[in-house]
């Protein structure tokens, strides 16, 4: 048994790598950072290939895919994205596209292009990464919700053609809550609603996705969260969103003043 993991490095990514290894995966690990990359190959009773890759070069997703399309892989999960925090009018345009490029065009390539040797094979199951975010518009962040709007929306549209087909490839989106991550910051915010653990999120993640649920939401809260989408209009979600990033905006000014 074998599996991808994207955004191994840290967080959700590394628990979900961990978690695998623990069932029995030999697992590819893929990131930048070739040293946490390393400390996780020392942490795992199975086989581990480290592949330090930056996969916002669309070569290096081309690359990714050559390197293990003969393969049998079981399991891909695409966790590796980042988020940018502030009005679009003052964030960094190339930090920007590099979101982009991460969070969508390598989620999509890698979707598609192991699907289809999924298919071929009539075996498999991918696990995307989105967000709570997904579900709503995110003022002050967004290209980071409107990223994760993409993977919910795609992921689930797949389903549907999965199951039209019959077909025995499962695919899944994981949309979790605040967990504590690396992602605050690289984004530069804070949360001030308790988060969850990265192992809990990974090892729920997971075993919902070999249940072969469609949309993975862990926690009460965050289903909870998700039910208000449904039924608060549109754009008292938009304002609290935005309160909701004041807040963390602010507070993580206050921990630079603090330092």
């Amino acid at each position: 048994m074998k599996a991808i993991i994207t955004g191994a490095s840290s967080g959700i990514g590394r628990e979900i790598a961990l978690y695998l290894s623990d069932l029995g995966y030999d697992i590819v690990v893929v990131a930048k950072n070739v040293l946490q990359l390393k400390d996780l190959q020392r942490e795992v009773r199975t086989t581990v290939e480290v592949v330090p890759m930056d996969l916002t070069d669309r070569a290096n997703v081309w690359k990714l895919h050559e390197m293990y399309k003969n393969q049998p892989i079981e399991v891909l999960v695409n966790d590796a994205g980042f988020g940018v925090h502030g009005f679009v009018t003052d964030t960094d345009l190339e930090k920007d596209l590099e979101l982009i490029d991460l969070n969508i065009t390598a989620l999509h390539m890698l979707t598609k292009l192991f699907l289809q040797d999924m298919k071929k094979r009539n075996l498999g199951y991918i696990l995307n990464v989105a967000s709570i975010a997904g579900f709503m518009s995110g003022p002050l962040m967004a290209e980071y919700y409107a990223s994760k709007n993409f993977v919910l929306s795609y992921t689930r549209a797949i389903n549907t053609e999965l199951k039209k087909e019959n077909s025995e490839v499962h695919v899944s989106v994981l949309c979790p809550g605040p967990t504590k991550t690396n992602f605050n910051n690289v984004a530069n915010v804070q949360f001030k609603m308790k988060s969850y653990s990265a192992e809990y999120v990974a090892e729920y993640g997971i075993n919902k996705m070999f249940d072969e649920k469609d949309v993975i939401i862990p926690g009460t809260k965050m289903k909870l969260l998700h039910l208000l989408t449904k039924v608060v209009p549109d754009k008292i979600m938009r304002e609290f969103a935005y309160e909701v990033q004041k807040k963390k905006q602010k507070e993580n000014s206050k921990n630079k003043e603090n330092k």
